[in-house]
């Protein structure tokens, strides 16, 4: 079974809880869209909100670009409250493994990781972390479910 996260073009839904240092945990919803204009470049827009919070929403645009082997995948993003970030992601068997760095003069050194585990071709469970330094600074955990076309 192949991913489809991803790889295929599609819609997928968020939903799920996203935790900061010393907060309580917050529902997250939102939306991202995946496409292909080349063999081996994608497009991915994801924005989160947080219907219950007075907090802003997240919006992330990446560029990425599937390596030769189609098990590796590199890209730069546009993250709203990051900035400038690139990263590397792998492609498991039964997983996505994705890092990120956030680019320029950074003085925070912030990064973050994020695993994708797939529980049938229509769903996976997302956990990642942002981190300062060596300290996690968030945390989200959600279900991503892809929408019919």
């Amino acid at each position: 079974m192949a991913h489809t996260f991803i790889l295929e073009s599609g819609q997928w839904t968020i939903e799920g809880n996203w935790l900061e240092r010393n907060g309580m945990l917050i529902t997250v919803k939102g939306k991202t869209i995946v496409t292909w204009d080349r063999t081996d470049w994608f497009s991915m827009v994801t924005k989160l909100i947080f219907p219950s919070q007075d907090r802003e929403d997240i919006i992330l645009q990446y560029r990425g670009r599937l390596d030769s082997d189609e098990r590796h995948y590199t890209f730069l993003l546009q993250h709203s409250e990051l900035g400038k970030i690139e990263g590397e992601g792998w492609l498991g068997i039964n997983s996505i493994i994705q890092r990120y760095w956030v680019l320029g003069n950074d003085v925070q050194r912030r990064s973050g990781f994020e695993t994708l585990l797939r529980l049938d071709q229509e769903r996976y469970y997302f956990t990642g972390g942002i981190l300062s330094g060596v300290s996690l600074n968030s945390a989200m955990e959600a279900t991503i479910e892809r929408q019919p076309d």
